[in-house]
Formats: C-alpha cells, structure tokens, sequence
C-alpha cells in the first residue's frame, strides 16, 4: 500500500496559522517528498470556508492546483502529484486534458488527475457558474471523464455527447504515462458514480472519514459493476484519504489529540471524544494504524492518503506526519 499526503495550500492550513505562501506549498512538497510519500495532492476550490467543518464562514485563499501542481513538478523528483479533486464544471474537459498532459510530460509521468462534480454552492454562486442539480452536474462530470479518456489515447476523437462536442479533436503530444494519467473519479461511492469508474476511470477515491467496512462494501459494489460491464474488476483501483493521528503510545495518542483540539478552527472537536473521532479515521499507535491500513488492504485500497488534521488540506503538527513517514509508511509498503 501506498501512503499519500494531502498538502497544506489553504490560509487556515498551517501550524503557525500565518495564512497560505507560495514557499511553504513547495516546502511542504518537498518535506514530503523527502519523507518518503509516495504521492501528494491539491485539492480544487476558489476559496474554501470551514463553516461545515465547525469553523469560519470567511473564505481562506487557495492557489490553482493544476498550474501549482505544475510547479511542483519541476520543484520535486519522485514523488506523485494529484488534483483531488478538479472540479469538472469548473474547466472544459479538452482544457483540463491538455493541462494534465503538460503536467504528466513535465513531471516525467508522476501525474494523477482526480476529478469530481463539485459541491460547494459558495463559490459556484461568486463566480458565476450555475449550481445545478447533483444529477445535472454528475450528467456533465460523465461526459467530462469520457472526452478527458478519449483525448489521452491516440486520436482524433470525435464524440458527441450532452454536453460536448468533439470532431476531430487532437491531443498531441501524447501524455507520458501509456494511456494518460490515471483518472481518479471523486465521491462517496454511489452506483452511478462507480458505473462511471468501471466504464472510463482508473479507479475511485473517497474521503474523509471511513470505516474500513463500509469503504470495503462499496469497493464490492465497484467490482461486481465492473464485471457487469464486461471489465476485469481487478484493474479498478481503489484509494481512500482519511483524517490522520498517530502517536507514539495511546498516552502520546490522547497528548496529540488534546492539541489537535486546540488547534481546530471553531472548537470543532471540542464534544468529540477521542474514541469517536477515532471509528472511521487513521487514529492511534503506530500497531493499531497498522491494523487498520490491512484492514483497508483487504478490501483492496491500494492508497492511503494522510488528511493531517482535522480539516481537510491541512498540516497542524509536522511532527506528527513525520512519524506517519517513520512507523506507517516501509511497513506499508509491505501490505
């Protein structure tokens, strides 16, 4: 099993809470990188409120993840680079398809796309886009993923679909990696979402909170529809980001979570106790993460990626992800 790391780019985002710099993006790349992650990813919003999260209504700035993911690529030299996830109405499918090719070549194929239809109302209504109904926007997020795989293959590419229009479209040069970037499909797992996976995705993501469990039945769910419709349901993947603590003993466990307490914009787990907060993150010793990441495992998450507080995209103790780098990661990679 891999294990990924969701970047701090937000201004709520770090320790220090001085707000978002360009220089502690590419530091937090880069410690990463060389921490041993095998991969990190930028989320996709105009700005971001913590309101649903239990904090402030007031917008915190972010940067654009695939241009700041271009970047990165040239700041960085192993480690994988991601969208998690691009917001499909945000961008015409051929504009985000050529964008992911230019990445993939500048990072030498370290590029994964994540794409999802978007959810947050805010600022669809501050930028002028049409906030639709989840049907609509999922109906657009299909034919979004059907044109990005066709441009990654040798074309041209004609299609016609609800949305688009493609006639003799060309996407040249051809992204690094064969047959593109993997293209990740973002959502709680639903059976139009996962019949989307099966029939022109490289797999399903699903964040925050998860119990092994619930995620494992909803993998199931991926692979029967993929063998429905005629794919091997071995070549769908499956990868899941969860809010991360991890302490050196459950003394150190219970210290961690008191300061992730104070830390957390609004008092947002300050009536959760540690045991709740607990049943579906990536909580605990280093043995009981342990435990956990086999559990996922067994399902056939391939992918863990590290939400390193309690609100997504956010480091608050470097210390802590550290030790996720020196208990969790080599005995992963056996799993």
């Amino acid at each position: 099993m891999r294990i990924g790391l969701a970047l701090p780019h937000y201004d709520y985002s770090f320790p220090e809470g001085d707000g978002f710099s360009w220089g502690r993006l590419v530091e937090a790349a880069q410690r990463a990188e060389s921490l041993g992650f095998d991969s990190v990813w930028i989320s996709d919003h105009f700005f971001l409120d913590l309101a649903r999260y239990g904090g402030s209504p007031e917008p915190a700035g972010t940067v654009e993840p695939f241009t700041a993911l271009a970047a990165l690529a040239t700041a960085t030299e192993r480690v994988r680079l991601g969208t998690l996830v691009a917001c499909s109405p945000f961008r015409h499918p051929a504009h985000m398809a050529k964008m992911a090719t230019t990445i993939d070549l500048a990072s030498g194929g370290r590029f994964d796309l994540g794409i999802g239809a978007g959810w947050y109302e805010r600022e669809f209504e501050a930028f002028g886009y049409e906030f639709s109904s989840v049907g609509e926007r999922f109906g657009e997020l299909e034919d979004s993923v059907e044109v990005i795989a066709a441009l990654f293959r040798e074309g041209p590419v004609d299609l016609e679909l609800r949305h688009f229009r493609l006639a003799g479209a060309f996407n040249h040069p051809l992204p690094e990696q064969d047959g593109g970037p993997p293209l990740w499909i973002g959502g709680k797992g639903g059976d139009r979402l996962l019949r989307l996976v099966a029939r022109h995705g490289s797999g399903w993501n699903s964040v925050w909170r998860w119990t092994p469990e619930d995620l494992g039945a909803r993998a199931d769910r991926l692979r029967q529809i993929c063998r429905d419709v005629g794919r091997d349901p071995s070549t769908a993947r499956v990868s899941v980001g969860l809010y991360t603590l991890v302490g050196e003993d459950e003394q150190d466990v219970s210290a961690r979570y008191r300061a992730l307490r104070r830390w957390s914009p609004g008092g947002a787990l300050d009536d959760e106790p540690l045991a709740e907060f607990a049943r579906n993150s990536l909580t605990g010793t280093p043995e009981q993460c342990l435990d956990r990441l086999r559990a996922f495992a067994s399902h056939g998450v391939e992918e863990l990626i590290v939400g390193a507080a309690s609100i997504p995209f956010a480091v608050y103790d470097w210390s802590m992800v550290e030790l996720v780098a020196e208990a969790l990661i080599p005995p992963a990679h056996d799993l």
